[in-house]
């Protein structure tokens, strides 16, 4: 009967919630699936790397919904998962407007979530796929593992459109890392040089570029790298052959052979000009700041 009770007795904590950073972040990995948490973490120094075990993280406060329109899978599919929003009370050190999440994957493409982001759309990160451990979870319907992470939403409704672009749904797979961050400096490395409204043509580019561009093009250590070419490359290529860089966006099949880019068909000759404004503005200023 006692060994009964101590075995209920550990099922009960192991199974009770992990106050806030106790016991959850480790200095090294235990395994190749642990999630890394960097940037400005709670009582670290800045650019501190911190390791959490997925056992940990499904110790920790839980939200469970039923998706419908999350292209990673191909049917209605039920998600657990902690907000990004929980892990960035528990975990940042910014706080405010200011505060943000930046995502990670293996394939080095990129996903921000400025605050309003998270207040708007409420994602997750997902640790249960239709009841699933992550060993048991599907390949993403993009191609390749889905896990280690992947974020997801309860439901998706745009929150805005800048001319032809509308808010997408940032919905990464193959996700390794969550990086506390300042949107002042992570949007601030691309914020186009000299003072534009962001009702301007340069304006609107700058908040179309930042949620799509940005994902996979990189000005120095600030976005994705999956592209492999550069926010001053995109720049030039504006500058310097403007029919080129708006058919790149629209069709990127027809200007590259393999290209892995999606294809921005509904962006208008406005939205087009808007992007090519933008990014002109850092061929004029020279070197970044």
């Amino acid at each position: 009967m006692e060994r009964v009770f101590q075995l209920l007795l550990a099922v009960l904590v192991a199974a009770a919630p992990i106050s806030g950073q106790q016991n959850i972040l480790h200095t090294s990995r235990n395994s190749a699936g642990d999630l890394e948490l960097g940037g400005e973490l709670k009582g670290h120094p800045a650019g501190t790397t911190r390791y959490v075990r997925y056992e940990d993280l499904l110790r920790l406060p839980q939200e469970r919904y039923t998706v419908r329109d999350d292209t990673n899978f191909r049917k209605e599919t039920v998600i657990e998962g902690i907000p990004l929003a929980t892990v960035a009370r528990l975990f940042g050190e910014a706080a405010g407007d200011d505060s943000m999440i930046v995502a990670i994957c293996y394939d080095k493409y990129r996903t921000n979530y400025p605050r309003e982001y998270l207040s708007k759309h409420r994602p997750l990160l997902v640790l249960r796929i239709d009841g699933k451990l992550r060993d048991d979870w599907p390949a993403s319907e993009h191609g390749g593992p889905m896990g280690p992470y992947l974020i997801s939403h309860p439901s998706f409704k745009p929150a805005f459109r800048v001319l032809s672009h509308e808010d997408e749904p940032q919905v990464p797979f193959g996700v390794t890392r969550l990086e506390l961050r300042r949107e002042s400096v992570v949007f601030g490395a691309i914020q186009p040089p000299g003072k534009w409204s962001t009702e301007s043509a340069v304006g609107q580019g700058f908040a179309i570029a930042r949620q799509d561009c940005f994902r996979c093009h990189n000005m120095s250590s600030e976005g994705g790298t999956l592209a492999g070419r550069t926010w001053l490359q995109l720049a030039k290529e504006a500058q310097e052959d403007d029919l080129r860089f708006r058919q790149t966006i629209r069709n990127p099949g027809s200007v590259r052979k393999g290209a892995k880019m999606p294809a921005h068909s509904t962006y208008d000759d406005a939205t087009l000009s808007a992007l090519s404004a933008y990014f002109k503005t850092f061929v004029s200023a020279g070197e970044p700041r």
